[in-house]
């Protein structure tokens, strides 16, 4: 396993719980593992993948990202592929000619890939040897990101029942764990949980008072440095966005009222240090893999707490001392419960 580790990731030793995750992986037992945002949850399955003979199946929600993880698997000289919504019928049947000569270690998807009943057919032709469901809070109602098209998931264990299943969040409540094992048929699941203090962040709470001035003072001791303001509304995101352009700094919105092009030319130039500050709501969350986010403010803080602990877990996941700071006031609150009873 270190041999591997070093030869294609370039690290010398694994991180707290990693050996023991990916050994019981390896072992053939299926795994739900809690380890905070940057903590390496992805060579907990990358690391088997490379030793089982078959295909892992990687299931992710994150479109935006599954072709920045490719990429920088194929650097490192893994084998693997993404498909989604963006490839044409022509590029995914290339894809699956691959699969099928056994050139494909690791297939990312999106968990609507799943719903389609050709592609499942398809799966169930092929040598699967592991599957690795990311973001796996997204299963649970109960969970503060569920999503709809997680629910594709449940029948994974029927059709593949002696397929290693690991299942992997940065955030989940007891309740949660509970649910995803439930839905997912996890019976005899091992739980590994990880230390959740990130010790390189400096967490914050401030009054929401001259606001604006106190955003302006953290940016500039900061200066240049690639930061995140999550706001409450649309709006919000357009408005900062436009203060801080009249302040002489580099930023832009994102919200999912900007075209799914404009959303990806945002971020791309964030990601490339063209524009070292964004503003977003909480559609910014889950797509972004930045190692070095040194500011993550809050204009509002967040609808709960895991929500929060995934948001700020954005920041400083190169291991170096960032900035957190939430900004607070009782009119948030009221605003908060009035959306909530109307729901």
């Amino acid at each position: 396993m270190e041999l591997l580790l070093k030869q294609y990731f370039g690290y010398d030793t694994f991180r707290p719980l990693q050996s023991e995750i990916i050994q019981n992986v390896l072992q053939k037992n299926d795994s739900l593992v809690l380890m905070p945002t940057g903590g390496g949850k992805s060579l907990c399955y990358q690391i088997p993948a490379l030793q089982f003979a078959g295909l892992t199946l990687v299931i992710s929600p994150l479109i935006s990202l599954m072709k920045d993880q490719v990429d920088n698997l194929k650097a490192n000289g893994v084998q693997a592929e993404f498909i989604n919504s963006t490839l044409s019928h022509q590029e995914i049947e290339q894809i699956k000619d691959s699969i099928k000569e056994k050139k494909v270690k690791l297939l990312y998807i999106a968990p609507e890939r799943l719903a389609l009943e050709d592609f499942k057919i398809f799966l169930l032709s092929q040598q699967i040897s592991l599957i690795a469901i990311d973001e796996a809070h997204c299963i649970s109602e109960w969970g503060h990101d569920f999503r709809k098209d997680y629910r594709n998931l449940t029948f994974l264990k029927k059709f593949f029942p002696n397929v290693p299943i690991i299942a992997l969040t940065a955030t989940a409540t007891l309740k949660v764990r509970e649910d995803i094992l439930k839905q997912l048929s996890l019976v005899n699941s091992k739980i590994f949980i990880s230390s959740f203090d990130r010790k390189n962040l400096n967490l914050m709470v401030m009054p929401k008072k001259d606001t604006f001035g106190k955003i302006l003072s953290l940016l500039k001791k900061n200066k240049d440095e690639p930061a995140i303001i999550y706001c409450f509304s649309r709006d919000d995101t357009e408005k900062i966005t436009q203060k801080l352009r009249e302040a002489g700094l580099k930023a832009l919105p994102y919200h999912a009222g900007l075209s799914s092009e404009l959303r990806k030319k945002n971020q791309e130039l964030f990601i490339q240090d063209k524009v070292n500050i964004i503003a977003a709501t909480i559609a910014f969350g889950m797509g972004i893999d930045k190692p070095d986010i040194r500011v993550v403010i809050h204009h509002t803080f967040s609808k709960s707490i895991e929500g929060y602990y995934q948001e700020i877990g954005r920041a400083g996941r190169d291991g170096l001392t960032s900035d957190c700071v939430l900004f607070y006031t009782r009119g948030d609150v009221r605003k908060h419960k009035f959306f909530l009873d109307k729901v």
